[in-house]
């Protein structure tokens, strides 16, 4: 399979441009920028980061008669559980992104692109300010980059550790100087975004598989993967295997080829018991349901989860299901921002009753108590925050009622 993502570690401009770096910028230049857009609508490419939301649509949706400056941010605020494949990037190539920015900055007419990185990754922010660095000091970033006429400024933004800034309107409101909080939708980004401008948010997977798109054409790049999911996506694979880490696949691969054939397998002595496919806040999978699914958008979900972020959570049946979801309970309630009831309360009060339920101190009916709260949280908050702790919370129940049971009886 052809690597479009990992397929050079380049982390000096020299590298990147001797492996053919900044030719599709060059090729970019010579279209118009509704050109460019064409291109990505035609290749199908659908947002890496969770939702995967057609990403050329996206770009379209900025109003061409708002007079006001646009802006192009990337979220590379990483922050999912079991997710760490943008920060896989940012280390291994992040001229690649740096590429990805200018050329998408170019086909929506922004002349500064904020880049908000996760505050822990400061490794990683250096690498990428050195990138920006690099490509400026070459002429592809700044005044009349390659005499295109085009100006841009690329900009990094450290984050201060709050998952909840991970979410786009949040993002924002921080990059503003202002408190990480969801704001209310609509306006939404594309027409009321960062300082009240027209706003395209895109995360770090998405923008850096721009370049290859421009380079090869959109027919190429749709001509990968399954149908709807075109393409190769990066998986984060994290749990009891023999090879944890990150991959990069044609979306649509089986399930079981990639976990024998790329994590190794399961490691000695343990069994395939769960499957978390996108990243913490996506519902869980039987082993049976992950290993007849394929890694796409619309496989996963018709087996009954979301490809999300690529996050793959792998759990073995050593593992306790109370135990677990207890901890995942204890992230999304510590990370709430607090501002919609059902997720500030809601969150705690799951936290407390599988604590309860972990201990042997529960009663028998807290396990549809805990369902009915999460229940009443999902769809019920201003971003999907409350969504990401209730669906698991309904999944782990429903799919390993049997251990909560037991737990609620005080027998775990």
């Amino acid at each position: 399979m052809e690597k479009i993502l990992l397929n050079v570690a380049a982390p000096d401009i020299e590298t990147y441009i001797k492996a053919g770096g900044y030719r599709a910028l060059k090729k970019a230049f010579a279209m118009k920028p509704e050109d460019v857009t064409a291109e990505v609508k035609k290749s199908n490419l659908r947002g890496r980061g969770g939702a995967g939301f057609p990403t050329g649509l996206k770009w379209s949706f900025i109003p061409k008669t708002n007079p006001k400056p646009r802006y192009l941010v990337c979220n590379a605020d990483e922050s999912e559980p079991g997710t760490f494949k943008d920060r896989e990037l940012l280390r291994k190539n992040p001229h690649l992104l740096v590429e990805g920015l200018t050329i998408s900055s170019y086909a929506i007419g922004a002349k500064q692109c904020y880049v908000y990185i996760r505050g822990e990754f400061a490794e990683e922010a250096e690498l990428l300010k050195n990138a920006v660095r690099e490509a400026a000091q070459r002429g592809f970033i700044g005044k009349n980059i390659l005499n295109s006429g085009f100006d841009l400024e690329i900009i990094t933004h450290r984050g201060a550790g709050a998952y909840i800034c991970g979410e786009e309107t949040a993002l924002l409101e921080s990059i503003e100087g202002k408190r990480g909080l969801p704001r209310l939708k609509p306006p939404f980004p594309a027409v009321v975004g960062l300082f009240g401008c027209p706003t395209v948010i895109n995360n770090v997977e998405t923008l850096a598989s721009v370049p290859a798109i421009i380079e090869k054409g959109g027919d190429w790049y749709a001509g990968l993967g399954a149908g709807k999911s075109a393409g190769t996506k990066l998986f984060s694979v994290s749990g009891p295997v023999k090879k944890p880490g990150v991959y990069e696949i044609e979306l649509g691969m089986p399930f079981k080829k990639f976990l024998e054939e790329y994590a190794g397998g399961m490691l000695e002595g343990s069994v395939l018991k769960a499957v978390i496919p996108g990243g913490s806040s996506v519902p869980v999978l039987t082993a049976g349901e992950a290993l007849k699914m394929n890694l796409d958008y619309e496989s996963v979900q018709q087996a009954g989860s979301m490809l999300g972020s690529g996050g793959i959570i792998i759990i073995d049946d050593k593992a306790c299901m109370v135990e677990t979801l207890l901890v995942l309970a204890g992230f999304y309630h510590h990370e709430s921002c607090g501002q919609c009831t059902p997720c500030r309360e809601g969150g705690g009060w799951i936290e407390k009753l599988l604590a309860k339920m972990e201990k042997g101190e529960a009663r028998e009916t807290d396990v549809d108590l805990v369902y009915s709260i999460a229940e009443n949280m999902l769809a019920r908050t201003l971003c999907p925050l409350g969504d990401a702790l209730a669906m698991p919370v309904m999944s782990f129940i429903t799919k390993f009622r049997p251990e909560f049971e037991a737990h609620a009886k005080g027998k775990p």
